[in-house]
């Protein structure tokens, strides 16, 4: 099996509905040395309603969560050496940059707002003639300093990581849920044969990531997924489980429209997986 090196940094794994996330780059990095690729799902900060480069934080999977705790590279925030005091100082500085961020906006706002009078107090007047309603204008510009307030609520920038509700929130996703196919197993044993296939498949060297969209348990791939396409849909059930013949000729089918071999992983009692794979070769 592969192990991470002694001198592997740990990595703060921060907890939202029980969905681990990395949000230090250099989290990110140490995981990615590690041949653990997750999925990221925050917005760029200056394309914040874009979905085709996605920024921090980086979503991992189950199985890659569980890999890290084993070879006690992660950790919460709370149990890292001084993330206590780190965490207080990052709070600190950003509400002192979000105070100036205020400051700099409301004046920026206050002489917008001015400039609008001015501009209404110098154009021409068409209905009533010049200099009707001037004393008003003036009267406002010279209220402006004492009684202009920008409101904090203009500072809110949304950044759309998820989406609401469906990710993380059990009631409401529930109608979401369905059958696999190749599935009969119960959750517990089901989660447990995963990470088994998960962890024998990074020990041989392939990168792995999920395969919902494909109707299996993992992509894996060959190497980065940056620079490779998956090779395998792998699909985990036990060894004394039936299959119906419907849904192996189903998984086939679909692996061969997208050029993948699907792959049956099957742990075994001795922590050994055993493989075996499917190809579509037509009907006869």
């Amino acid at each position: 099996m592969e192990e991470s090196p002694p001198s592997s940094p740990v990595v703060c794994v921060s907890v939202c509905d029980s969905a681990p996330l990395l949000w230090r780059l250099e989290d990110l990095r140490t995981v990615r040395s590690q041949g653990l690729v997750g999925s990221l799902l925050g917005s760029l900060t200056r394309t914040p309603r874009q979905n085709g480069r996605l920024g921090r934080p980086l979503l991992l999977l189950p199985e890659e969560e569980r890999l890290l705790m084993e070879r006690q590279a992660a950790a919460p925030p709370n149990q890292q050496d001084g993330g206590g005091v780190e965490l207080h100082l990052q709070v600190q500085q950003h509400q002192e940059e979000q105070q100036r961020s205020y400051e700099e906006q409301s004046g920026l706002a206050l002489q917008d707002r001015k400039s609008a009078l001015l501009r209404a107090m110098t154009s021409p007047h068409t209905e009533s003639g010049p200099g009707v309603g001037d004393e008003a204008l003036q009267g406002r510009l010279e209220a402006l300093d004492r009684s202009f307030t920008f409101p904090r609520s203009a500072l809110a920038v949304q950044l759309s990581t998820a989406r609401a509700g469906l990710s993380h929130c059990p009631e409401a996703r529930a109608f979401l849920q369905a059958d696999r196919p190749i599935r009969g197993q119960d959750e517990l044993s089901c989660a447990a044969a995963r990470y088994q296939v998960f962890r024998d498949l990074r020990g041989r060297g392939f990168y792995l990531t999920s395969a919902g969209k494909f109707g299996g348990d993992f992509l894996v791939y060959p190497g980065d997924p940056l620079r490779f396409h998956a090779h395998f849909i792998a699909v985990c059930l036990s060894l004394d489980e039936s299959v119906c013949l419907l849904d192996v000729l189903a998984v086939s089918r679909l692996g061969s429209n997208v050029k993948k071999t699907v792959l049956l992983c099957s742990p075994g009692t001795d922590g050994r997986v055993q493989y075996t794979s499917l190809q579509w070769s037509g009907m006869v």
